[in-house]
């Protein structure tokens, strides 16, 4: 971003005009003096017939991206915005009419349509003089006044520590039905920032801290990267100013090299490239300055190379991997710094190449490979793609794979739903922090060739809930790479997740769950659920998750994927001393005949059934559980756990699991332990027609060469 808005720099002021990194080669567009914009605003608004002279660089900005766009609604806007905010003065000076002056600007060389630029002069109106919504909508239109409108809002939004959770709800609320709102939110809070140097220390400080927070995070979500990285910078200025000023000498003195490694490399890339005729700008990106702070932290002493990277910019996808199968051949690759974010972008819509080669000193350059549109949409984000109401152009359909709503980033779109669910605004708030402070995404696959994007930390029961929603709450286990896995499984990028639901219709969540959620669509689902069923969970009169039903993350009963019904314990020919109960049998303990049993009631009026012997059972007592008279009635269908210990051989699992079909068993899960000394250990579920066919399946087993031992699961005990 260039800093044609911003203040001279005056004593303890952060301006975006520092050193830029390794002496940036490009011609930059001269600099504007705000005291001159100041000067021609308070001369009045130009004739009708011209534009005036004030906005002439915002009209510059705006056709070098739109040339064919229709410049009298910003003409409008600025003669209704000069006459409005006449007479007011910012802290630093200059008349207030050259602050929307400067965040249409910035906005402007980023490639906003008309009505965005023509709502970010209007942006103050409402605000701060006489003017209304209703004459904004009157004059130019419901889009924008309802711009102006949501930006109005956020100007009232306290983001520090007291903020009203609920009214930040309502704006984001707002902002998610047209981003543009937070667009012109960010480039305000950029130019304010520019000039934050006529504020106290303390204000700067303060201000400093919501714009890490939360807008800098937003802004990386917005893939809007010129504005977030210059805010860093700005930030990082103000909180951190002794290494802020390290970090500038640094700067300097490798500006200052008489060499530079990554012209040369520059240099022979264009060589490469200009061999294989292949049409590309390659251009030198320096670091801003958090980043050379990032990574002087990670590498310790800085080489002339890690003040920057390379930019090769083609003009169709197909050339970037050209360019990248062309480096790759003909310079040395450092094949580990590889990333396609092309076939699979990120979840701000950022596409690019990342790859990295060595010089021939050997210092390792970075080198970032895309077309001139995903540069576009790298730098600017969500503010480059459009008016959201407007209708693509006929050669755009779906076939080129961009979003039905360009406006709306995936992640954008989870959270307006999670936040409809929220129990509570302090809730929404919470968690909404938390999910900004997740600053990197992983992509994982589902069966069916979709993806799913998720935070890095992300688990089985988070990909459940963001595939499902709220019918996650039936899931009862998950494929990895297709092994089975637990829910609570980390997921990393790339994996393939396959999702395995029950049918039950009193299948639940575990509290269990809220352990291995990350995201806020899974955690306020999971809470949701559990504040509408206060009979669930382990309070006094309630039953114990694990004693209802399987844990689907507990590897011992991971379902089987071809059983639909493998979360659910099926009861035998129980018999209850309550009338017309619903009996099943519990997960924990599979009790089948002739174990002694006993029953304890939960919610709905069922009945599980457990051992006697189980932990549940001492648990619920303990807890002054009632218990209700069950036994064993005629029929014997039966759902019971056993565990087989066996020695390493090829084909082993092949033969132990078809002589459990030859005896009629129909395993509903199963686990294999890795090998530990040439000994593994497999745990089955198995549905028994008969319960008095049990020895013979056990048997059965042990028959099976390579197989020394079978027996049913033990129940576990209270400390174990």
């Amino acid at each position: 971003m260039n800093a044609e808005a911003a203040n001279p720099a005056t004593p303890g002021s952060v301006t975006s005009g520092h050193v830029t990194p390794t002496g940036s080669r490009r011609k930059a567009r001269p600099r504007l003096d705000l005291r001159r914009l100041g000067r021609a605003a308070l001369l009045g608004p130009a004739a009708r017939d011209r534009l005036p002279d004030a906005i002439g660089h915002v009209v510059d900005a705006h056709r070098a991206h739109h040339p064919d766009a229709d410049l009298e609604p910003l003409r409008h806007a600025y003669v209704l915005a000069e006459s409005s905010h006449r007479g007011q003065m910012r802290k630093s000076g200059e008349p207030y009419i050259t602050h929307p002056l400067a965040v249409t600007l910035i906005l402007a060389e980023l490639g906003a349509e008309t009505t965005t630029l023509t709502a970010s002069l209007l942006h103050d109106t409402v605000e701060d003089t006489d003017v209304t919504l209703d004459q904004v909508g009157e004059q130019f239109g419901e889009e924008v006044r309802y711009l102006v409108d949501g930006v109005t809002k956020l100007e009232k939004v306290d983001y520090g520590a007291a903020a009203e959770p609920e009214t930040f709800r309502k704006m984001l609320v707002a902002t998610g039905n047209d981003v543009r709102v937070m667009s012109i939110k960010l480039a305000d809070r950029l130019h304010n920032m520019r000039t934050l140097g006529v504020m106290r220390p303390e204000k700067q400080e303060r201000i400093a801290k919501v714009t890490r927070d939360v807008l800098i995070p937003l802004a990386e979500r917005l893939g809007v990267q010129a504005l977030k990285t210059e805010l860093e910078d700005l930030v990082f200025a103000i909180l951190h100013p002794q290494e802020y000023e390290h970090t500038r000498e640094l700067i300097i003195r490798n500006a200052a090299r008489a060499d530079d490694p990554l012209a040369e490399v520059a240099g022979d890339v264009r060589k490469v490239l200009r061999e294989a005729d292949i049409t590309a700008e390659v251009l030198i990106r320096p670091r801003h300055f958090v980043s050379v702070h990032r990574v002087s932290r990670r590498r310790g002493a800085l080489r002339g190379a890690d003040f920057g990277r390379l930019l090769v910019l083609v003009n169709e996808d197909a050339d970037c991997y050209g360019v990248l199968g062309e480096l790759h051949t003909c310079m040395t690759p450092v094949v580990s710094e590889f990333k396609d974010f092309i076939a699979v972008p990120k979840f701000n819509l950022y596409q690019s190449l990342h790859t990295a080669v060595a010089g021939a000193d050997g210092q390792v350059v970075e080198v970032l490979i895309r077309t001139h549109r995903m540069h576009k949409a790298a730098e600017a984000g969500v503010v480059a793609l459009g008016n959201p109401y407007t209708a693509p152009p006929e050669e755009q359909s779906a076939s080129d794979g961009e979003r039905v709503d360009p406006t709306r980033p995936g992640w954008l779109s989870r959270l307006l739903d999670w936040q409809r669910a929220a129990p509570d605004p302090d809730t929404f708030w919470s968690t909404l922090r938390e999910d900004l402070a997740q600053d990197r995404e992983i992509t994982v696959f589902r069966p069916d060739g979709g993806t799913l994007g998720l935070p890095e930390g992300a688990t089985c029961v988070d990909a459940a809930y963001a595939q499902y929603g709220e019918d996650a709450h039936a899931c009862i286990g998950a494929r990895v790479n297709g092994r089975l896995a637990t829910l609570s499984t980390v997921l990393k990028d790339g994996d393939t997740v396959q999702l395995l639901m029950g049918q039950d219709a009193a299948s639940e969540p575990s509290r269990e769950w809220l352990e291995h959620a990350h995201t806020p669509a899974a955690r306020i689902a999971i809470q949701r659920w559990l504040a509408a069923h206060p009979a669930q969970g382990e309070a006094p009169g309630t039953e114990p998750e694990e004693a209802a039903r399987p844990l689907a993350g507990d590897p011992a009963r991971s379902p089987a994927p071809d059983a639909p019904d493998a979360g659910r314990p099926t009861a035998a020919q129980v018999l209850a001393d309550r009338a017309g109960a619903t009996v099943r049998l519990a997960g924990c303990c599979t009790p089948v005949p002739p174990d002694e049993v006993t029953g304890f009631a939960v919610r709905g009026g069922a009945v599980t059934v457990h051992r006697v012997e189980c932990a549940a059972v001492a648990r619920m007592k303990s807890a002054g559980r009632a218990e209700v008279g069950v036994r064993w009635g005629e029929g014997a269908e039966c759902r019971v756990t056993l565990v087989a210990e066996s020695f390493v051989r090829p084909h082993l699992l092949a033969d132990l699991t078809e002589a459990m079909a030859l005896e009629g068993a129909e395993i509903v899960s199963a686990t294999v332990e890795p090998p530990d000394r040439q000994q593994v250990r497999h745990t089955y579920t198995v549905q028994l027609p008969d319960a008095a066919h049990l020895p013979v399946l056990m048997r059965a087993m042990r028959n099976v060469a390579g197989v020394y031992d079978v027996s049913r699961a033990q129940p576990q005990t209270p400390g174990v």
